[in-house]
């Protein structure tokens, strides 16, 4: 809150104000990045204990929490997976806020860099998606 409050004051120049708005988005994306940490370790932590210890009873029975219903090992690594992705997502974007483009090689790298993400997710998608229309035949 105190960046956003100094984004108010009236006598920052304009690059002052760009330079604090990237501040400012620099700071959500590592919160967003924290959450996604919290997450994986959340997620592992249960699906370890549905394994190995016991069912979840709630994971079952509600459509809502079916991230919580895991089957099998593999099951397990896919949506951690899919979890580290997106943190690697959100760092790339983290570091292309801070990056400076000088040259037409740097804006080249920072355009393969966004196709090569989202060539990842768009495999991760369609990974995902063949998983399930398996799952459904069984």
């Amino acid at each position: 809150l105190e960046h956003i409050a100094h984004y108010s004051v009236a006598v920052l120049t304009q690059e002052q104000r760009a330079d604090l708005h990237a501040e400012i988005v620099a700071h959500a994306v590592s919160i967003v990045d924290g959450y996604l940490l919290a997450t994986i370790l959340l997620i592992f932590a249960l699906g370890l204990y549905e394994l190995f210890i016991s069912k979840i009873d709630i994971a079952g029975e509600s459509k809502g929490s079916r991230v919580l219903f895991i089957r099998s090992l593999d099951e397990l690594k896919d949506r951690l997976a899919k979890v580290i992705l997106m943190i690697l997502v959100v760092s790339f974007f983290e570091r292309s806020l801070a990056m400076h483009v000088g040259t037409f090689v740097d804006l080249l790298y920072l355009a393969i860099g966004i196709a090569l993400v989202a060539l990842a997710l768009f495999l991760s998608h369609r990974a995902s998606a063949g998983h399930e229309d398996g799952r459904e035949e069984h």
